[in-house]
């Protein structure tokens, strides 16, 4: 909101007070610390007539739109509390709004106030022009787009019923004018503004009224009387209860609950309009978002399937495999120990079901699953902007972007900014934030995100360091432990330690997550953001760049890391110079990357879930324990809503969190896991019925509010996109065995009839035992080994050019940096391609805006010609009657002289 625009607001409260707040509906009477109105002909209502489910006031007439509770404290800080609930709902009433109090002795608890908020119609018309909210002028009269009927009848399993998805016939719509009301379909002022929007308009002023203190100082907004304990909490209520229908005409609750929220409505599609009518566009555009999402991840996990299904086919016919299992050809070669002193020289066929399970995930259709989720993220985001823009549309929201701009100046920046100055555009006085105590907090902001971000890197050493460490321990345990020789096959010591190190990873995540979420929300307040989009980008960037580092971290050193900077027998690389880097398995290190990504995926959504669904499920249980033997009549409708968990002004923000840090595990690192896109679909499909599910039942009603779009994320959606080619590339080129294989299949194979034949044994390089250092000299030989292998390219100790790397290290490498440079420009130029082919917004979508704003002007030019008529016409009457009046006196005048 600019300057003008909160004066205007200002002026509106203040001729409120002027007025008194006097209300058509009857005189005022005082009523403990709020004013109740008195309906004409009722002195007293009983309140015995009207079921406590009721979504009305007392009088049956007036709707609750708005609920504040408070309880009594037998403590100093009551007086002041008191005192300052009084100033706040005296100034809310010289706001025009209406008050009613239940007494603690209504309540179940016998000790909470509840107070009830209505609107009456003369405020919510003033405020919807000051909101600049959009209402029906006219039908629309643009024909829709013509209906398949064959791919309806297919679709007929998947649809809802269209009472459902489509609860209010299309209209022109245009910002609402209080002074040019007989141009909006209002047939009934009770159901002209819904009550999303009934409660969006009642918040606003909530956040806006004043109260004033002992101290002088004026402070406002119902957010800081919720901190500091005047009331227990603030809310719209649901409508009715979400297992059954009340005496009410539309219960959406229900029928949300009934046709989305339950977990056997999985297949069906979602009542976005309904969504979004009932919770409001910001809600209702992240659940269209989620759906979109999850209806493109079929496609991609259909291929992945594919793609992992020809890698177990195919298992049993990967020749690296059969030469790793062969007895004659893995079984004698003898491998370096994986530790020093206390580790073994090792046959390479132990190693025979890891090489295995490892061509599932690394051939030939991994390249293509990459290429093609390359071209699979570009078509999802050019796709939702599309859907975006239609959505933009229908629900009203074409130019919102420069009204949210203006309209949401956070009311904490207006009461934080005490210094003002003149808006070069506006030329209005408005409150701002200095520079130099800008830049300090900027700085200081800053510093905090770097240091948390160190921690995390601190972190992901220390599970380095214990991978380093524990491996030496795994090597020797598994080596001469009988009870370990039946899985010692499969379960290698590699990944023992990639597993254990994977479940400590996540452990240290979730940790550092809730320690890093108060952070980041305490750092986004000091900076006090002017607008609450400013707000909600800033705290977005902090949160998704620390769980950029936390979560990928762990994947991006054993994708790119790991087994990298081994050294060679004679010269290992150690970390702090203690602990002797970690190498891949002679299988490499895919297998590996796909583990780490398995677990930290899977179990993020698994305790995602657990935690969505179960704790406030339980929270409220635990509420409910003390009304179960109560009869239903005394526990109120707003009793029963206050008792729900709050669904915050931040609780969407989680939810599109948690989305995107799955969709860069689905892109960053796919090629290491092609089910990674099943995964996430399935999780994405329960996802919906429980988001759909705690928002239906376990949680208040939010307050509405408005978004044109899924705002910073898809800035943050575009960057992984662009990312997810470059990261998979590198895992393709360095992480996989794919590249050494094509090159020794093209360019050294000599086996015409088996090219890929003596490849492993080509890939190993051979070192002599005496040239061991005494650090690293294996304790035990009792297979009197004079020369064991190790995964490198490296000539012979025999050559003149002994452990230097051979020429066929250099082949590899450049042909691994051309594959990258060819697969990064052919995918970006694909996708280049594709974002041009596909116009952001449908052509079918631009002719409607603009039928919209002609249709508007014209009503608008007509409605304005009509009263210049009517003004022109009452004019000339007077004029007439004057006329008539002067001629008919004269005539008396001169009847009289005569």
């Amino acid at each position: 909101m600019n300057g003008s625009g909160q004066r205007e607001d200002e002026t509106l409260i203040e001729m409120s007070e002027t007025t008194g707040g006097d209300n058509s509906n009857g005189p005022l009477i005082e009523s403990n610390s709020t004013v109740e109105f008195e309906l004409p002909g009722n002195s007293e209502i009983d309140k015995q007539l009207q079921s406590k489910d009721s979504v009305f006031f007392w009088d049956g007439v007036r709707r609750i739109d708005f609920v504040l509770s408070y309880t009594d404290e037998p403590c100093n800080q009551a007086d002041k509390k008191a005192e300052r609930r009084k100033e706040f709902e005296l100034h809310l009433q010289k706001a025009g709004l209406e008050l009613e109090t239940e007494d603690k002795k209504e309540s179940e608890n016998g000790k909470t106030f509840f107070v009830k908020i209505h609107a009456p119609w003369e405020v919510l018309t003033t405020y919807a022009e000051v909101l600049n909210i959009k209402m029906p002028i006219k039908d629309d009269d643009l024909c829709s787009p013509s209906e398949n009927i064959v791919l309806d009848c297919m679709l007929k399993l998947f649809k809802l019923p269209n009472s459902v998805m489509n609860p209010e016939p299309d209209y022109f719509t245009a910002p609402f004018r209080k002074d040019k009301q007989e141009l909006f379909r209002i047939d009934d002022q009770e159901t002209f503004f819904s009550p999303a929007t009934r409660n969006r308009i009642v918040y606003y002023i909530l956040s806006r009224c004043h109260y004033e203190t002992e101290e002088g100082k004026k402070k406002f907004g119902i957010k800081r009387l919720l901190n500091n304990g005047t009331y227990l909490s603030a809310y719209p209520l649901h409508d009715c209860q979400y297992w059954k229908k009340t005496d009410e005409k539309n219960c959406e609750r229900f029928t949300l609950y009934k046709q989305w929220a339950r977990f056997g409505r999985f297949y069906k599609e979602q009542p976005l309009d309904l969504i979004r009518k009932y919770y409001g566009e910001k809600i209702g555009i992240y659940f269209a978002w989620l759906g979109f999402y999850t209806e493109m991840l079929f496609l991609a996990a259909v291929v992945g399937f594919f793609c992992f299904l020809y890698g177990w086919v195919t298992m049993d016919e990967s020749m690296s495999s059969k030469e790793i299992c062969d007895p004659h050809i893995g079984g004698q070669i003898i491998m370096c120990p994986l530790c020093d002193r206390s580790c073994e020289f090792w046959r390479l066929n132990s190693t025979c079901e890891p090489s295995q399970y490892s061509h599932l995930f690394d051939n030939v259709a991994t390249l293509f699953f990459a290429i093609f989720m390359g071209i699979w993220v570009t078509l999802f985001l050019e796709f939702w902007k599309r859907r975006q823009a239609r959505l933009e549309y229908e629900w009203d929201l074409v130019d919102f972007e420069e009204e949210q701009q203006q309209l949401q100046l956070r009311p904490e920046y207006e009461a934080k900014c005490t210094q003002k100055k003149k808006n070069p555009v506006t030329q209005e006085m408005e409150p701002y934030l200095p520079v130099t105590s800008k830049a300090a907090r900027f700085c200081f902001s800053g510093t905090t995100v770097l240091f948390w971000i160190s921690l995390i890197i601190a972190s992901m050493i220390a599970v380095i360091v214990y991978r380093l460490a524990v491996y030496a321990a795994f090597a020797s345990i598994m080596e001469n432990n009988l009870t370990l020789q039946p899985v010692s096959n499969l379960l290698t010591p590699q990944l023992a330690t990639s597993v254990t190190a994977s479940f400590l990873n996540f452990i240290i995540i979730m940790i550092l997550n809730n320690l890093y979420e108060r952070v980041a929300v305490w750092i986004t307040d000091m900076e006090i953001p002017r607008t609450h989009l400013e707000y909600e980008n800033r705290l977005t960037m902090k949160m998704f760049l620390f769980q950029f580092v936390n979560y990928y971290s762990s994947c991006f050193y054993v994708a790119f890391f790991k087994g990298k900077f081994m050294g060679y027998p004679a010269d290992y690389t150690y970390m702090f110079g203690r602990w002797r880097n970690e190498e891949c398995d002679p299988a490499g290190c895919l297998i590996e990357l796909t583990t780490q990504l398995t677990i930290v995926m899977a179990g993020k959504q698994i305790w995602g879930n657990i935690q969505e669904a179960f704790v406030p499920w339980t929270m409220n249980w635990w509420g409910r324990r003390k009304t179960k033997n109560h009869p239903e009549n005394l526990y109120s409708r707003w009793e029963q809503d206050g008792d729900l968990q709050t669904f915050g002004p931040l609780g969407l923000f989680y939810e599109y969190l948690e989305m995107v840090v799955q969709f860069g595990f689905i892109t960053l690192f796919v090629a290491s896991f092609p089910l990674a896109p099943l995964l996430a679909l399935l999780n994405n499909i329960l996802e919906i019925r429980v988001d759909s599910w705690k928002l239906t039942t376990q949680f208040r009603r939010p307050v509405a509010s408005k978004a044109h779009s899924i705002g910073v994320w898809q800035e943050i959606l575009n960057g992984i996109a662009v990312l997810s080619v470059v990261t998979n590339a590198f895992i393709v080129a360095f992480t996989s065995d794919m590249i050494p294989r094509l090159v020794y299949y093209y360019a050294y194979s000599q086996n015409e009839s088996s090219p890929m034949s003596g490849y492993i044994d080509h890939s190993l390089s051979v070192f002599n035992v005496i040239d061991f250092t005494n650090h690293s000299m294996p304790v035990y030989n009792d297979m009197n080994v004079t020369s064991c292998r190790y995964r490198d390219y490296r000539y012979p100790p025999d050559h003149n050019k002994r452990y230097q790397h051979t020429m066929r290290f250099w082949h590899i490498l450049a042909a691994k940096m051309a594959f990258i440079i060819i697969m990064e420009h052919v995918v970006f130029l694909v996708k280049f391609f594709v974002a041009w082919m596909i116009p952001d917004v449908p052509s079918e979508v631009k002719a409607r805006i603009k039928r919209e704003k002609y249709l508007t002007q014209r009503i608008l030019h007509e409605y304005e010609l009509r009263k210049l008529k009517e003004k022109l016409h009452e004019n000339n009457t007077a004029m007439a009657c004057d006329k008539e009046f002067i001629a008919t006196k004269g005539k008396v005048q001169l009847s009289a002289a005569m």
